[in-house]
């Protein structure tokens, strides 16, 4: 659209009041009533237009929104034993993958693990010899059968101690191999290599190497950001709105959109509710705990026309925008639907392609009343 001269406003007064004073004569505010405005008088007085397309919801309001990640994304990465951080293997914003190794521990009391896994696998094996060879006497009718009864509650005694002191080591992080090769036997490990339970990314270390932990101490924390939630607060009475379907809520300023997922059941004491929502594109520009701006559609009307603030015109309780003409302009009652800011939807007799003066409206309103520009 061409740069329009926008006069002075004292220039504006003197054009307006003059055009109302060539208009009066042949106008009556009436609904639908055209009115004469041309080409030069457009220009002088200012008036902007704007082309209807097809209707549509407005933009919506910019609101803070936190960005959290969904229950079951975090890890928290504990101490499986008491010991000493020996070395750090990953710093933090670090992307890891399933059982990458992240740190080691020097740890007494893994080795006082590993020797009690040794110690029942031999009382196992012992066990499970005395109960073959108590069978074998029993089939020769040497012994009797409450002999073989005891044996077989020994060995299942110490079979369940076997099984115990290897879910230990699988607790403290030590693969089926290794438990295999200690029960066998082998040699035993000074350390434990904590590792990555999930792939994800590395949000926080706990801990420096060096420092002594207890069992069950947290040392990392890790996230999978695949999927992340916003957490939108914004006023009460606008919540039923959101939940329209399809609604597309747009993160001001980054590549990422998101989908409403629930509105919250308490309402806090500066009228507020918490709008839930998840990212659908651009997680990956965003990071827990960060606070950016939300711009969160209202229900979209499919008969409603998105129009600046400034194209409404108010005649007591009605609302008319005025639509250009071959000769000038008429005046149409519409409805307003829903506002935010600078826009708002309104509904009524408009159709794609017609124009509707956007700026200068109050000069429009006052040559169709035939008044002096004065605003009820």
């Amino acid at each position: 659209m061409p740069a329009i001269l926008r006069p002075s406003g004292a220039l504006r007064v003197a054009v307006c009041l003059s055009l109302c004073a060539w208009l009066a004569p042949a106008l009556a505010a009436e609904p639908n009533a055209e009115f004469a405005v041309s080409a030069a008088q457009l220009k002088t007085l200012g008036v902007t237009l704007l082309k209807l397309e097809q209707p549509g919801a407005i933009a919506g309001m910019a609101y803070a929104a936190k960005v959290v990640l969904p229950p079951g994304q975090e890890q928290v990465i504990s101490a499986p034993v008491a010991g000493v951080v020996d070395q750090l293997l990953v710093g933090e914003q670090q992307s890891v993958k399933a059982g990458q190794p992240l740190l080691r521990l020097n740890s007494p009391q893994f080795g006082e693990m590993q020797l009690k896994l040794i110690e029942t696998a031999s009382r196992a094996r012992l066990s499970q010899k005395t109960l073959q060879r108590e069978k074998a006497l029993l089939a020769e009718g040497i012994i009797p059968e409450r002999r073989v009864q005891e044996a077989e509650v020994a060995a299942q005694d110490d079979a369940a101690r076997q099984r115990q002191a290897e879910a230990a080591l699988r607790l403290a992080g030590i693969d089926a191999a290794s438990i295999q090769r200690i029960a066998a036997g082998g040699t035993l490990h000074d350390g434990v290599v904590v590792r990555a339970r999930a792939a994800g990314v590395v949000l926080g270390i706990d801990i420096k190497p060096g420092q002594r932990v207890q069992e069950a101490d947290a040392l990392l924390r890790l996230a999978s950001l695949q999927t992340l939630w916003l957490d939108i607060t914004m006023p009460a009475d606008r919540q039923p709105a959101t939940l329209a379907q399809a609604a597309t809520i747009q993160i001001v300023g980054r590549d990422a959109v998101a989908v409403p997922l629930s509105v919250g059941a308490m309402v806090s004491d500066s009228q507020t509710v918490t709008l839930r929502a998840r990212v659908t594109r651009g997680a990956e520009r965003l990071r827990p705990g960060e606070v950016v701006q939300a711009q969160v559609p209202f229900a979209a009307n499919a008969a409603g026309w998105a129009l600046p603030l400034a194209a409404v015109a108010r005649q007591d309780d009605q609302a008319f925008v005025f639509v250009r003409t071959e000769k000038g302009f008429v005046a149409r009652p519409v409805r307003v639907v829903s506002s935010a800011g600078a826009s708002v939807q309104v509904t009524g007799e408009l159709k794609p392609g017609q124009e509707v003066a956007t700026a200068s409206v109050i000069a429009l309103k006052a040559a169709w009343q035939g008044k002096s520009g004065g605003d009820k």
